[in-house]
């Protein structure tokens, strides 16, 4: 799929007797093939055009900036069309322009600029489905099975990039340095294939009208600032993908420069990247249970900080390789973790827009990142570009621990339907508003107010996570003990659609607080009057 999905720590095997997903799994793992293909080729290729370390950095900034700039507007898109139609449309814009790539690299048009616009609108289709790859794994698989999806997706994608680079290495020789790209151009007709032919189940239960887009974006910024665990997540993604980016965008030079190969090389360390990661995975469950998700990154980042002084100091084939191969265990161990720390903190309704997040701050440190080393290789030199890196990255180690991961693991993010219907004496249309709902609270006891206001500071985050615009929490001046809370939400639809998105964590939260109250609170609806 067009991007990895990460292990859980399940066995990958399990889910392939769902015969639509083993379908799909066949199915992309020949599409990232190519993608791979295509992608070695294109760094391999620009270090044909130039030399500059700056020039060939911005390849991987070219690959990764539109998830950075753009995951949010997919993660929206996810959340509010159809999710099989998104994804037909990007594969099949996808294969349109490769396949004009390819004629450019055949019939030698392409130059270093024509080279990185093409890598970045071809990124910026696989921009727009990415969150829908991942969002939609639980329609393939029954929930219990979605770990070994996730698991399965994961080897798949590593496996593809073991082959693909290889293979285009192998044959750029031989064939020329245009069969990757037209390899790549053909490869995802497979996957189109495969979705023309599903049909997504129909969600039962009660609906409302589709989100406007803007509305979409907002509620999903407000939902991922106001997410402890996914915000956590965030911090750790920084600090691990932020150092990683640097030998993803040296790695031409290294295979050129430091150990004066040709394209079979620099192939064959990206595939040792892949194989890395595949055996990884397999071990990857036992090191979960030795360390922990905190501790596996940390292992990870130190990995990444050993490949990295084996990149610098690399001048034979066989370090570089042995430095491609721990990189490729310690990127699946990271990456895995935190993917999972992310997945974990959301629930089914704003799954698209918060993997979308965690999508925007791991490419937007990539593409910071590759950016930066490739800077500073020109101004210094490759090897202090490299080494910096892996100092930087176990600094972060120490710096970032306090953040831990997967603390939304013990939440129960199901949807409750504890939460009453509001009463209404007219009939409302679901645009009016703003809406303003007050909730009086009368504490039981005078000692309760320390617990109570803790309560209302974590309930406050579910409010603004769940579509309200703006909250606040007053205390009256001539009864002690009497509370106002007020949160102001943009209609009366969005209003409905926050009774849908309450969990069961949620509410475990308000029965605390009704816990500390003398009586039930007052809860009331006021709504904006038509002229």
């Amino acid at each position: 799929m067009a991007v990895e999905e990460r292990s859980t720590g399940a066995s990958p095997l399990e889910a392939f007797r769902y015969r639509l997903f083993a379908m799909l799994w066949v199915a992309t793992i020949v599409s990232s093939i190519g993608s791979w293909m295509y992608s070695a080729a294109a760094g391999w290729l620009m270090t044909s055009l130039t030399k500059d370390a700056f020039l060939v950095s911005l390849v991987q900034v070219a690959n990764s900036a539109p998830l950075f700039l753009l995951a949010v507007v997919a993660g929206a898109l996810t959340d509010i069309i159809d999710k099989r139609r998104l994804l037909i449309w990007g594969e099949s814009a996808t294969a349109v322009l490769s396949g004009v790539f390819a004629a450019y690299v055949w019939f030698n048009w392409v130059t270093a600029v024509s080279l990185l616009w093409f890598m970045f609108l071809v990124s910026v289709c696989g921009a727009l489905t990415s969150p829908a790859w991942q969002a939609v794994v639980p329609s393939l698989v029954p929930k219990e099975e979605l770990p070994g999806a996730v698991s399965a997706n994961s080897v798949g994608f590593n496996l593809s990039r073991a082959v693909g680079p290889a293979l285009a290495g192998a044959i750029i020789g031989p064939l020329g340095i245009a069969v990757p790209f037209v390899f790549n151009a053909v490869s995802n007709f497979g996957v189109i294939g495969v979705l023309l032919g599903w049909r997504e189940p129909k969600v039962t239960g009660v609906t409302f009208p589709p989100e406007r887009f803007g509305s979409a974006v907002g509620v999903g910024l407000r939902y991922a600032i106001n997410n402890m665990p996914l915000r956590k997540t965030f911090v750790r993604t920084i600090a691990f993908f932020l150092f990683a980016s640097s030998y993803w965008a040296l790695l031409p030079l290294v295979a050129r420069l430091r150990v004066s190969g040709g394209p079979a090389i620099y192939g064959f360390l990206l595939g040792a990247i892949g194989l890395g990661a595949v055996g990884a995975a397999f071990v990857m469950p036992y090191w979960k249970r030795r360390f922990g998700a905190d501790g596996l990154v940390a292992a990870a980042s130190i990995g990444t900080a050993i490949a990295l002084v084996l990149f610098a100091i690399a001048r034979e084939p066989v370090a570089a390789l042995i430095a491609s191969i721990v990189a490729g265990a310690a990127w699946i161990c990271g990456v895995a973790t935190l993917n999972v720390s992310a997945q974990l903190a959301l629930p089914d309704w704003v799954r698209g827009r918060g993997i979308a997040m965690y999508m925007t701050v791991m490419f937007g440190s990539l593409t910071l990142g590759s950016a930066l080393w490739g800077q500073l290789a020109t101004l210094t030199s490759l090897q202090a570009a490299l080494f910096t890196a892996a100092a930087a990255m176990l600094a972060g180690i120490p710096l970032t621990w306090r953040w831990k991961l997967q603390t939304g693991e013990q939440l129960d993010l199901t949807p409750s339907t504890q939460w009453p219907a509001p009463v209404v004496s007219r009939s409302i249309e679901g645009a009016d508003g703003p809406v303003l709902v007050t909730i009086e609270y009368r504490l039981a006891r005078a000692d309760n107010r320390k617990s109570f206001l803790s309560a209302l500071g974590k309930l406050r985050h579910e409010r603004l996570r769940d579509g309200a615009n703006s909250w606040g929490i007053f205390e009256d001046t001539s009864q002690s003990g009497q509370f106002l809370e007020t949160f102001l939400v943009a209609s009366w639809t969005e209003h409905l659609r926050q009774h849908q998105r309450v969990t069961n964590a949620d509410y475990v939260l308000q029965e605390h607080v009704i816990g500390l109250l003398e009586g039930e609170p007052l809860i009331t609806h006021f709504i904006a009057p038509k002229e």
